[in-house]
């Protein structure tokens, strides 16, 4: 097993590593969950249906525990299943001083974050991911919900109080669902730490190069990117921003395809390249555009989906991004691997980029 801290100004939590170690979640979070009067928790059907059960049982061993289960996919992220969280937590008498503890994916992490977030003014919650794509989102106190204008446009900072990542529940994913987490460990490679990146092209050609026996370890590496930047900015306000590279495009492919038809990894890869030409054509970075596409196309990420939709389609839909100000588009640009910072774009340029992909362009 591994284990790393992640150090907030608010918060200071330990994240655990291994495989199989959900069996060991009562052990590993019992200075936690001896302190608490209930535990609720909040799984989807598909990981509901394999180890939710068990996972109830486990904890029952030190707190009274309850099982609320969602349907699995991104359409859980809204409003609708936020107002049955919170009935949930209501029917089931938690107070104050109990605790949520999401079991899933990012989607259930999400969402369990802001319910707990937000139910009789905040109470305590658990990340307990179970995809690689939760890697990401089950650190960092991010918590939210789609609206149907836009992701991620409801929501609060609410840290963890532990994260438990049992990485045995990694294997019934989807190769889908391994691109899709997997994009953030590589966008944590390209704002960060140009060896990582260097490791992860040399190592990572296939989604079955994913599964290899050092996952651990890069995982501990992008966790710890994550950890160190989100140290530094809790809430935002700065460099934490640059966790948001490739995610302007990438989210409002999400949108435009409608929620889960271009998953998170996808749009968030297409993005990383489109942000990579962005910054060539404003003459802020000198990328060999074929080198990067080729390795992501390698790896089956739909490096073209732009293509798909009209340019002013998507445009609307990045003009709603959160990091818009005064609705002027603003990109995290990268100057070269490790060298990331935020540029207010002008749309003509976004249009004129985005026509180039219609027309089969390559900006170099």
């Amino acid at each position: 097993m591994e284990q790393l801290l992640v150090e907030t100004p608010s918060l200071t939590y330990p994240v655990y590593i291994g495989e199989n170690i959900r069996r060991d979640s009562a052990e590993l979070l019992k200075p936690l969950l001896s302190k608490k009067s209930r535990a609720l928790i909040i799984t989807d059907s598909k990981v509901g249906a394999l180890y939710g059960e068990e996972l109830e049982k486990t904890l029952e061993t030190i707190l009274p525990t309850s099982l609320f289960t969602l349907p699995e996919g991104e359409q859980s992220k809204s409003i609708e299943a936020y107002e049955k969280g919170l009935t949930a937590c209501i029917e089931e008498n938690l107070d104050r001083h109990s605790v949520i503890v999401a079991f899933g994916g990012g989607v259930v992490g999400d969402l369990s974050g802001f319910v707990a977030a937000t139910y009789m003014r905040g109470i305590s919650f658990v990340q307990m991911p179970t995809t690689l794509l939760a890697q990401d989102s089950s650190v960092g106190g991010k918590t939210g919900i789609n609206h149907r204008l836009g992701k991620n446009l409801i929501g609060a900072f609410h840290q963890p109080e532990a994260v438990v990542y049992d990485t045995k529940t990694l294997e019934t994913l989807s190769d889908n669902e391994w691109r899709s987490g997997f994009a953030e460990m590589i966008k944590h490679a390209y704002i960060k730490d140009p060896e990582f990146l260097h490791w992860l092209k040399s190592n990572v050609s296939t989604t079955e190069d994913m599964k290899n026996s050092k996952l651990l370890q890069f995982l501990k590496r992008s966790i710890s990117i994550k950890a160190e930047i989100v140290k530094t900015d809790e809430k935002e306000a700065g460099v934490r921003a640059f966790l948001n590279f490739g995610h302007t495009l990438g989210h409002a492919l999400e949108k435009v395809s409608g929620y889960g038809q271009i998953t998170h990894g996808e749009g968030v890869a297409a993005g990383m390249i489109f942000a990579m030409r962005l910054s060539n054509y404003l003459e802020l970075s000198d990328w060999d555009i074929n080198n990067e596409k080729k390795w992501l196309q390698q790896l089956g990420y739909p490096i073209d989906a732009p293509t798909l939709y009209s340019p002013e389609t998507l445009i609307n839909a990045m003009k709603l991004d959160k990091k818009s100000n005064a609705g002027k588009l603003t990109f995290v640009l990268t100057e070269k691997p490790g060298v990331p910072f935020l540029q207010t774009v002008n749309e003509s340029d976004i249009l004129f980029l985005l026509k180039g992909y219609k027309k089969g362009g390559d900006f170099q």
